[in-house]
């Protein structure tokens, strides 16, 4: 049985559905062998842009039902590239892979992004699952990989290097590799330096990145012209969204060159604001990170009349950090988000907390996430709006002004003594190494993406999906901002452990909280009814 793709609102499809090991260039009524699902044609629909995709049975056979399967599928290398020869993998020979049951992934294995349905539900979006293929479309003698770091320091940068370093030497015996320094500028300004298993043995043990970075600087025509001119064709790329964005537009240069190299993407962001994948790398170091100055907080607050410790923890958009680090650590009376809006007077506020809790325990201590109450703090320091070399909006130091907003209101207003402590560790827990989960994380990633390469996906980005690691279209991940729902239940468990305000009953924002899921959830439906 035969199916074809009929295209509702556009005449080019954002996903494949496909075989890679093939080698046949997918048509627009190419057949779907990858996915046998019993007896009914796969409807796929796009969410991308509101499109919608259908498949059709060429034999006549219309389906009963249709079954909600969605395949967000990345691109491959025979997509341009038809006649691309495909060779045997050469873990097929490797002793370390000699006793698993089961070597290789299928192509028809996928990961689902939502376990959690009812009975009669969709089945949902899928994507491929990450993992060695039984064929490789580059043979390990012509490789030349290059890999690079850009964007903001996170725990856990140097385990990935080093992981793609041995992940691709031992594996798949890969001896070209190089390293691009200081991020994507490195590829037309700096020197590159060739790295092996040993000039990254300890690399994992020291903070930073060993390649540098840098942000900004990206010139897709020119780093695509360096990639050509040095015969790189597999490109291992290291940042958070911004950067994914980039290693996108690297990969449509490449395809409209007609280049057979691969572009893979490892998300990183401590802030843990990368849509669709369980958690970025680095967060949980952040988290227990995090514990040492709110303990650091809490001791010096106690040892003091009424002390009032703050801690300012990273969450430019998104608060992940700060409610994690919270919720470990129990000794935390407030925590301030940026999805969150607070006020600080009247009924409800931040200082008529503050006052009660004195009152109550004699000290309290704050965790408040750098990009909260921005808009707020803005305002009150009459600031303009500047950006850094990423395009992302300078943020002005809400701890610094927060405590001074506090002491000037117990001081002045209340004729009240109070104490107060700022600690900010941001830069400290950035750079320091990852801890021992994170180290195993990393790993997973840097070999998902090496057998996601060497397979000849491109255009990708990994990462965990339902604790299983899959191949994701890097749109995906760039599209929207992951950040803490305060609809969700883990909020709801925040805000019982510290027992503070919700502030959502101040100024109308709990009916902008609300309006805002509301939305959200119209335009879900008006999706699934296209």
């Amino acid at each position: 049985m035969e199916a074809s793709i009929s295209f509702l609102g556009s005449t080019k499809p954002n996903i494949s559905l496909f075989n890679p090991s093939s080698n046949v260039l997918p048509r627009r009524d190419f057949p779907l062998p990858a996915l046998k699902l019993k007896k009914v044609s796969v409807l796929p629909r796009i969410l991308h842009q509101k499109r919608l995709i259908r498949a059709q049975c060429s034999d006549g056979f219309k389906p009963e039902e249709d079954d909600g399967f969605v395949l967000e599928d990345v691109p491959h290398l025979t997509k341009f590239l038809p006649d691309l020869p495909s060779y045997p993998n050469p873990l097929k020979e490797s002793q370390a892979y000699a006793i698993v049951k089961r070597t290789f992934v299928s192509s028809e294995d996928v990961v689902a992004q939502n376990i959690v349905v009812q009975k009669g539900s969709k089945r949902g979006v899928h994507f491929r699952r990450a993992g060695p293929r039984e064929r490789v479309y580059f043979r390990s003698d012509e490789v030349k990989a290059c890999i690079v770091t850009c964007g903001g320091l996170c725990p856990g940068i140097n385990t990935v290097i080093r992981e793609i370093v041995c992940g691709l030497n031992n594996m798949y015996g890969v001896n070209n590799i190089l390293g691009i320094q200081g991020g994507y500028r490195g590829f037309y300004s700096k020197n590159t330096m060739n790295l092996t298993p040993k000039v990254v043995n300890d690399i994992h043990k020291r903070g930073g990145t060993f390649l540098q970075t840098s942000r900004g600087g990206h010139d897709t025509a020119k780093i695509v012209d360096n990639i050509q001119d040095r015969g790189i064709n597999q490109v291992y790329i290291i940042g958070g969204g911004g950067t994914q964005k980039g290693a996108e537009k690297i990969y449509e240069e490449v395809e409209r060159r007609g280049l057979q190299v691969a572009v893979s993407g490892i998300p990183k962001t401590i802030d843990n604001d990368i849509a669709v994948i369980d958690k970025s790398f680095g967060f949980d170091t952040a988290v227990e990170e995090a514990q040492r100055a709110i303990n650091a907080a809490h001791v010096e607050v106690e040892s003091v009349e009424n002390g009032v410790g703050i801690v300012k923890l990273m969450g430019r958009y998104s608060g992940f950090i700060a409610m994690i680090a919270t919720l470990a650590n129990r000794d935390v009376d407030c925590c301030l988000i940026p999805e969150s809006p607070f006020f600080l007077e009247g009924k409800g506020g931040l200082f008529e907390f503050i006052e009660e809790r004195l009152k109550e325990n004699r000290h309290m201590v704050i965790v408040i996430a750098e990009g909260a109450g921005q808009d707020y703090v803005a305002q009150s320091m009459r600031a303009s709006e500047t950006k850094d070399a990423s395009g992302n909006r300078l943020l002005l130091d809400v701890g610094l002004w927060l405590t001074q907003q506090i002491k000037d209101h117990f001081t002045n207003v209340r004729k009240m003594m109070i104490n107060m402590k700022y600690i900010d560790p941001t830069y400290m827990i950035r750079a320091i190494p990852s801890n021992a989960s994170d180290n195993v994380y990393c790993t997973l990633l840097a070999q998902s993406a090496v057998h996601g390469a060497m397979a000849g996906y491109s255009g990708f980005t990994v990462g965990p999906v339902n604790s299983r690691h899959a191949y994701i279209p890097i749109s995906q991940v760039t599209e929207v901002t992951n950040t803490v729902k305060l609809t969700d239940r883990m909020w709801a468990r925040l805000l019982a452990s510290t027992n503070q305000p919700s502030f959502l009953t101040g100024e109308g924002a709990l009916q902008n909280v609300i309006d805002m899921e509301t939305q959200e959830k119209i335009d879900n439906m008006k999706i699934s009814s296209i």
